[in-house]
């Protein structure tokens, strides 16, 4: 009997270990693997959620980028518009200028032509009474009414 009672005693203090673990040790052992698998749980859900942002962001950031690149696209081709603008005004305001400075060249040529007719008329008058007076001088001679037309003819 004394195996026998030594067993039953083994097996009532497995007994009374496995019932004093099950209501002491063996809940706080639970809870905290419990409140680990629930932290990793919400890990893990909370690197999904980063990873959902990352995705979102980089989406974010690459639409952003294509809109940069179109706002800067559009920036160059309305600043070659302008510049092709600029140049055409330029190339205008540049034949008004020289139309004006060759309508001035041509009244200056104009006017300098004028002058210089008055000029010539002036002194072809000038000639021509002189070399009336000079035949009047003189007397009515063939000979000397040529000299006096050649002379009159060499100074025109």
């Amino acid at each position: 009997m004394n195996m026998n009672a030594t067993l039953l005693g083994q097996a009532i203090a497995f007994f009374l270990f496995v019932v004093f673990c099950m209501k002491y040790v063996w809940p706080p052992i639970m809870e905290a693997i419990e409140e680990r698998q629930k932290k990793i749980a919400d890990g893990l859900a909370a690197a999904d959620r980063a990873a959902k942002d990352l995705n979102l962001a980089q989406a974010n950031a690459s639409e952003q980028l294509k809109e940069a690149k179109q706002t800067a696209t559009d920036i160059v081709e309305q600043a070659n518009k302008r510049k092709a603008q600029i140049i055409e005004e330029a190339k205008a305001e540049a034949q008004a200028e020289r139309d004006k400075i060759l309508a001035q060249g041509l009244a200056e040529i104009d006017a300098e032509r004028n002058r210089a007719r008055d000029d010539l008329r002036k002194q072809v008058a000038t000639l021509a009474v002189i070399g009336a007076e000079k035949i009047i001088e003189r007397s009515i001679d063939k000979d000397a009414h040529a000299d006096l037309l050649n002379k009159v003819t060499a100074e025109l």
